[in-house]
Parts: structure tokens; C-alpha cells; sequence
């Protein structure tokens, strides 16, 4: 019996990023595929400076374990990621050493990237392109996207194969001109079990956690968990609320929890101490391993992005089973959130919207824990394992299955 083709794989990214490593684990256990991570920087393995938090970022779970990795070297300083920086170097050394069947990159909007590419093409090894783009989170003028088109036609001379994270990201794809044949699917994914641990973990002491962050018992909870920028618009969410305080049918105000920071966050104070909302609290940031408890925590969390490419914090939450209220240009909607089952979907900027949702919520806790459990549903077609399909696919229809 012949043996299973085994797939050498190169993945390219500027940086460990911490939604991407735990996926990068499931990839490299695998007996069929044999994968090396080439980063250009450290990024937060020692802190750095998050420009959306507005602060010194350590991500408190292992960036590095699982396996196999190694720094490109660089020119000057690599603690600095840009389109441009770090200036590395030893990309194509390196891919024509390690004998890849194929290489994927992560993104094409920096010049190593498509140096990586170029270089790939020389010494015979696929490539495979991952991106989160769509349609609402790259919206241009008729210019723009024709420019765009003749953008994705140099990319596609390029790249063999497109892994694309959603629906929402193929269909951006396929409008540029991209040939459907040469689209896998190639899930967002998170580790569903951590978040559904850690939630369940968290479960017995809820009562305990919601007196230490001083709240009463008995009322509802809205979670807010990303930074406090523009795009996120947490100020159309304190609007909402606002309005659902006066509600009718809302006998206690609900708690507002934002988590996160940035430089929304002394306006938004501002605002809540002006309208003398004593309900909102803001709790700061918290890392990975704190979020599952605030998920348990919570009814609902809201996410009222403008051009979300995807929304990491929405799968987050669903994965710890916990409803969710989402723009619509929040790239996830379309695949993970069902509509009146495991949460809401409004117009990006419907504040009336946005208030009927949470009103829904707020009135009706036995609602809000239905769909937290529909949620855990909706998440388990959602993970790793189509993840592994949809690249195992592409491997093997671009490289072959020959021994």
C-alpha cells in the first residue's frame, strides 16, 4: 500500500499573531503535512505598542510551541511592522533549502509578501494567498475597484491558489476577477475548546466575579470587548443603550461592560458621565485568557463595526456560548451568526436597530441562554477541521498525490 503524500509546507507572516497559533498547532500535527513558519519579527512575544489599544500589549498564552519556526534575518531594526519593515532578507535561500511543495502568505499588502511570492515562482514551490478583505471592509470609489481588478489579475500571475476565510472574503475574490477553481475555502477559525473551557471553568464562580467587579445581581449584561477606535463605533452601542435603559418592559437597567482601550476611551467617558449612565463600567484591557469569563458573564456582546473584515471577538464569544449583535460589515456575519437563533445582525449605523436587538436581549434572559446554546452549535461547523480540509484540498490538487 502506497504511502501518504507528505506536503511540505512554508507559511510567511510578519509576526506570531495570536489567533493564527493555535491553528498553526492543528496544521503541524498533522501526519500529512510538514510546516516551518517564517517570521519577519517578534512583535508581542516581549510587548510591544498596540496603536488601536493605545498600550504595551503582552498576550498572556505561548506564541511559540507546537511548532516548527525561525526569524528571517533583517536589515536595521525588526521590531517595526509596516508594509514596508522589517527589511528582511533570505526568503528565497530558504524556500529553495526547505524543498516546499508550496508557501503560504499571509497577505499581499506588503513588499515581502510578494517578494516571497516572486521567489516561490523561481524555485518551482505554489502559493497559496490568505487574506480577510471584502467588499464592505475595502469600500472605493468605480475607480478604485477597477484599479483593484488590475491589482488582482498581477496577484493572480503570482499566486496559484486563495484561501478564503469566509463568504464574505470569497465573494470579494471571485468580484476581482479571481477563477472560482482557484478558491478554497479556508475558515477563520478559533480554538473553539479553549473558549468553551475556559467559559465552562468560569461558570461556577459567576456570582463571585460579578460582585468583584461590583455589580448587582440580577440584571442583564452587555459585553463590549475591542478597542475603542472609530470603525468600532462603541458610540453607536452607548446610544443604543441609552435608549434601552428608558425601554419599556426594562425594570433594571443592564450593565454595560467595555473592555479594551484607545482613543475613543475619554470621549466615551465623557459621555457616560454627562448622561449619567452609573450602569457602564470600563474595565480596561483584558488578555486572552481573562475574556472567557466576561463571555459567561455577559447576555450578549455587541461588535457595531464599519468595514470589519472579520471580527475575531464575535467568534470568540460564540465559541464560549454567548449571544452576539453585529453590523453587517462585520465580515463574520455571514457565516456564523443565524439571525433570531444564535443572535443579531443590524445595519452598520441603525442605532434603532441596534436598540431593538439589545431590547431583546435585555427582557428576555431566557432568550439570551438559548442563544448563547445555539451558538456553541453554529460554532462546531465553524473550526479547525475544515480548516485542514480546505488546505489539504489545495495542496493536493496543486501539488499532487504521488508519494
Amino acid at each position: 500500500m502506497p504511502r501518504q503524500r507528505r506536503y511540505r509546507l512554508a507559511f510567511l507572516s510578519s509576526h506570531p499573531v495570536q489567533y493564527h497559533v493555535p491553528l498553526l498547532r492543528r496544521i503541524a500535527a498533522e501526519p500529512d503535512i510538514e510546516l516551518k513558519v517564517l517570521y519577519q519579527s517578534e512583535g508581542a512575544l516581549h510587548g510591544h505598542l498596540d496603536a488601536g489599544f493605545k498600550q504595551i500589549v503582552r498576550w498572556d498564552i505561548p506564541l511559540l510551541d507546537g511548532y516548527e519556526y525561525e526569524f528571517l534575518p533583517a536589515i536595521g531594526r525588526r521590531d517595526l511592522i509596516s508594509a514596508q519593515r522589517p527589511l528582511s532578507y533570505g526568503l528565497l535561500s530558504r524556500l529553495r533549502r526547505g524543498r516546499f511543495d508550496a508557501l503560504l502568505v499571509n497577505g499581499y499588502a506588503r513588499w515581502v509578501n510578494w517578494q516571497a511570492m516572486i521567489a516561490a515562482r523561481a524555485v518551482g514551490t505554489k502559493v497559496l494567498v490568505r487574506d480577510e478583505a471584502t467588499a464592505d471592509s475595502t469600500a472605493r470609489p468605480l475607480s478604485r475597484r477597477l484599479a483593484n481588478q488590475f491589482f488582482f489579475s498581477l496577484l493572480s500571475s503570482v499566486a496559484d491558489a486563495f484561501l478564503a476565510v469566509g463568504t464574505a472574503n470569497r465573494e470579494y475574490y471571485l468580484a476581482n476577477g479571481v477563477r472560482r477553481d482557484r478558491i478554497f475555502m479556508f475558515p477563520y477559525a478559533v480554538d473553539i475548546d479553549f473558549f468553551a473551557r475556559r467559559a465552562q471553568e468560569a461558570a461556577p464562580r459567576r456570582e463571585q466575579f460579578r460582585a468583584e467587579l461590583g455589580l448587582e445581581p440580577g440584571r442583564a449584561v452587555i459585553l463590549y470587548a475591542s478597542k475603542y477606535e472609530r470603525r468600532k463605533r462603541p458610540d453607536d452601542l452607548l446610544r443604543a443603550y441609552e435608549r434601552v435603559c428608558r425601554a419599556p418592559g426594562v425594570k433594571l437597567p443592564p450593565y454595560l461592560l467595555f473592555v479594551g482601550s484607545g482613543e475613543m476611551e475619554p470621549e466615551l467617558q465623557q459621555a457616560v458621565r454627562e448622561k449619567g449612565l452609573a450602569e457602564v463600567r470600563f474595565l480596561g484591557f483584558r488578555n486572552q485568557t481573562e475574556l472567557p469569563a466576561l463571555f459567561d458573564l455577559a447576555e450578549v456582546l455587541v461588535l457595531p463595526s464599519v468595514h470589519e473584515a472579520w471580527g475575531t471577538i464575535v467568534q470568540e464569544a460564540i465559541a464560549a456560548g454567548t449571544a452576539v449583535i453585529a453590523a453587517h460589515q462585520v465580515g463574520c456575519t455571514r457565516d456564523i451568526v443565524r439571525q433570531g437563533v444564535n443572535g443579531f445582525v443590524f445595519t452598520t449605523g441603525d442605532i434603532d436597530a441596534l436598540t431593538a436587538a439589545l431590547h431583546e436581549i435585555v427582557v428576555s434572559p431566557e432568550r439570551a441562554r438559548a442563544m448563547g446554546a445555539a451558538s456553541r452549535d453554529v460554532i462546531t461547523r465553524w473550526s479547525f477541521r475544515e480548516d485542514i480540509e480546505g488546505l489539504r484540498k489545495a495542496l493536493s490538487i496543486l501539488c499532487g498525490n504521488r508519494e
